[in-house]
């Protein structure tokens, strides 16, 4: 099928809403720790966008939506975005995959997914995690756990044939990045301090700035889950502000 303007515009801002919603997340949790915290707790999600889209880029979405191999995505059907074309929608085994848009487009639109899912995580292990280990944690955790995932749910593994369908990320992102945030604190254990001080957030309007960003980014990460300017996704975007 052929590459639709419309759609294409679309998917564009869409992606460029996904991705201020790192940032915004970074405000979020940012204000809600100590002033002792904030820094680290914004690098956390400001590295991931840096850490998450190389190896985006390089194998993760080839991990992700490439042919499968057993229960998982073959790394070397789109390895260093080859075979995905900027002027014509994904193919897959000869296939069209995603049409309306550009291929290359689609893997910038999922990476951004790929970004900010890692991030979530950071605010239940605050003050518990240092740098290094963090970045490794982040890059395990995106092959090892969020790529088969998105794998079976978006990229036609099994779960996919089974009928399973996550229209947002609300398995591949919400419950993937939750119950690891859960396993981690199994490991990492209690925040140090005094329990009374950490729920005091230092900086109320850091919060209210990075939940205006989430939610300007969420029309973006619900409303272009549509992969097209359609009905679709009209009704994902007024559910947004609706539900927000």
């Amino acid at each position: 099928m052929a590459i639709e303007l419309a759609s294409t515009a679309y998917m564009l801002l869409c992606t460029a809403l996904v991705q201020l919603m790192t940032p915004g997340l970074a405000f979020f949790y940012g204000g809600l720790v100590s002033d002792k915290s904030v820094l680290t707790m914004m690098m956390q999600s400001f590295v991931s966008m840096g850490v998450a889209s190389i190896i985006w880029y390089t194998v993760g979405f080839s991990l992700c939506f490439g042919e499968s191999v057993g229960f998982f995505g073959n790394p070397t059907t789109y390895f260093g975005m080859m075979g995905v074309n900027v002027n014509e929608p994904l193919m897959r085994g000869g296939e069209v995959f995603i049409d309306k848009i550009p291929g290359l487009l689609f893997v910038a639109y999922q990476g951004m997914f790929a970004v900010i899912t890692p991030a979530l995580m950071t605010g239940a292990f605050a003050d518990r995690f240092r740098f290094k280990p963090y970045l490794l944690f982040l890059s395990i955790w995106l092959l090892v756990v969020y790529a088969p995932w998105c794998h079976w749910v978006w990229g036609g593994g099994w779960l996919a044939k089974w009928g399973v369908w996550d229209f947002a990320g609300g398995i591949v992102v919400h419950i993937t990045a939750g119950f690891s945030a859960l396993a981690s604190l199994l490991v990492v254990g209690k925040r140090p301090g005094d329990a009374k001080d950490l729920d005091v957030p230092h900086n109320v309007p850091f919060v209210a700035l990075g939940t205006a960003l989430l939610w300007f980014g969420w029309f973006g990460f619900n409303g272009g889950s549509a992969l097209a300017s359609s009905s679709t996704a009209v009704a994902a975007a007024v559910n947004s502000e609706i539900a927000g």
